[in-house]
């Protein structure tokens, strides 16, 4: 999911505001969660009015104070806002672990329109590998509210990293990656020996 916003910054809501800005950062932040995309503006009414229920649900999906271990969610506000004093005002009133593309950041509008954003508040919810599992939540979250995490997290197959070790989590890894070239070199090293077998075999003979 960091490839989405590879070269782009991304701003941690917290004091500090510190700035997401490598592939590491980026990559340690989105990958292997489930993302959404939150695009609103303070002064829509509509938004105004949902904005306290997507606090409420992402806070109950990842605060310790609810969960033991926090989903694997997390969230990108894309604002609307017509200025920077209005999103840094709303962004103050929302969880300190949501993320934020910079107020001037034209990149905002690519995405409203590579999801075909129409209209706020809308929740674009994506799988790890940048699948579309929902291309507006907002009514499903007004519905099921936090239960409604599980079915992403079915339709995005994610890997539960708390409940594998670090070392078997590569394992998986390492071994979904070379898994086919491990394959490839078995065949041809298992023919090699066979036909060493039927050269030695005619030679014989």
């Amino acid at each position: 999911m960091a490839a989405l916003f590879a070269g782009r910054v991304l701003v941690a809501n917290n004091s500090a505001r510190d700035e997401l800005d490598t592939e590491r950062e980026l990559a340690r932040c989105l990958d292997n969660k489930v993302l959404l995309l939150y695009f609103a503006a303070a002064a829509c009414p509509r938004c105004r009015a949902f904005s306290p229920l997507l606090r409420d649900f992402y806070v109950r999906l990842t605060d310790e104070f609810y969960v033991e271990r926090a989903s694997q969610l997390v969230l990108v506000y894309v604002s609307r806002d017509d200025t920077e004093e209005k999103q840094s005002r709303f962004l103050k009133s929302m969880p300190k672990r949501w993320l934020s593309l910079p107020f001037e950041d034209d990149f905002k509008r690519e995405l409203a329109e590579r999801f075909a954003v129409a209209a706020v508040p809308a929740v674009v919810v994506l799988a790890p590998d940048g699948r579309l599992i929902a291309a507006n939540a907002v009514e499903e979250i007004r519905r099921a509210g936090p239960a409604c995490f599980r079915n992403w997290q079915e339709a995005a197959a994610l890997v539960d990293r708390n409940f594998l070790a670090a070392e078997d989590f590569d394992e998986v890894a390492r071994r979904s990656l070379t898994d086919p070239v491990r394959r490839l070199k078995y065949k041809l090293g298992k023919k090699t020996r066979d036909e060493e077998e039927e050269e030695g075999g005619s030679a014989a003979r």
